[in-house]
């Protein structure tokens, strides 16, 4: 089975990846206003936001009742959904579609969690390949310390506390957003994912990935007027 195939539509398809606290929320947000300042129409997509599962999610969640497998079924049903009612119409129109994660994070998070690394590629060999995905590099210790100084506390499974790794939430979370590191480390060469160095100044980030996408958009533009 193909998967992942190059799309023929007209949008473009941007994504980021990256352990929690690696700064690739405020990269995309930073990325989706320059677009709109430059005239694109952009749309933004962000992971497990399907009104489909939410609730079920969310119960789930509050009762700590999800197991590897479901965590991963109910992920795949809200990206499969946002495919195809949300990001692939949107392409078809020739917006720039803008994901803040997208396959990469179910294939770092559901293998963690014990699922087969080429089970959870075949769950998600619908996707269609981004345009371009930046993968936002950082140490664990930095991560953990932007994560842990913004807020009070990390939540049951965000945490990873369901794979009995630690009784101590912050030392589980370390251990769980240590080995998904790993997994995306992995992925760069298999997927080509273009790195960032997460722990540059925000503005040298946005810039480095401005330019990439620009030159992409740029691309885009030549072939569509080529005869």
């Amino acid at each position: 089975m193909k998967r992942y195939g190059e799309h023929r539509f007209p949008g473009k398809l941007f994504v980021v990846e990256g352990i929690d606290g690696s700064g690739k929320s405020t990269q995309l947000l930073l990325l989706h206003q320059w677009l709109q300042a430059e005239g694109y129409g952009v749309v933004f997509s962000e992971w497990n936001s399907s009104p489909l599962v939410r609730e079920t999610t969310k119960r789930g969640k509050k009762k700590q009742m999800l197991t590897p497998a479901t965590f991963s079924l109910i992920h795949a049903t809200d990206f499969a959904d946002r495919m195809e009612h949300n990001i692939l119409p949107l392409l078809k129109a020739g917006a720039v579609v803008l994901c803040d994660r997208y396959i990469y994070t179910a294939f770092a998070r559901d293998v963690v969690r014990g699922m087969g690394p080429q089970w959870v590629r075949e769950l998600y060999s619908f996707a269609v390949k981004p345009t371009g995905a930046f993968y936002f590099r950082v140490p664990l210790g930095v991560a953990m310390k932007r994560i842990l100084d913004g807020r009070r506390g990390v939540k049951f499974y965000e945490a990873g506390m369901d794979l009995g790794l630690s009784e101590d939430p912050e030392e589980s979370f370390a251990i769980f957003q240590g080995r998904i590191l790993d997994e995306y480390e992995k992925m760069v060469p298999e997927f080509d994912l273009t790195t960032v160095d997460a722990t540059l100044p925000i503005e040298e980030q946005q810039t480095h990935m401005r330019q990439i996408v620009k030159a992409k958009l740029a691309q885009a533009k030549r072939l569509r007027v080529a005869p």
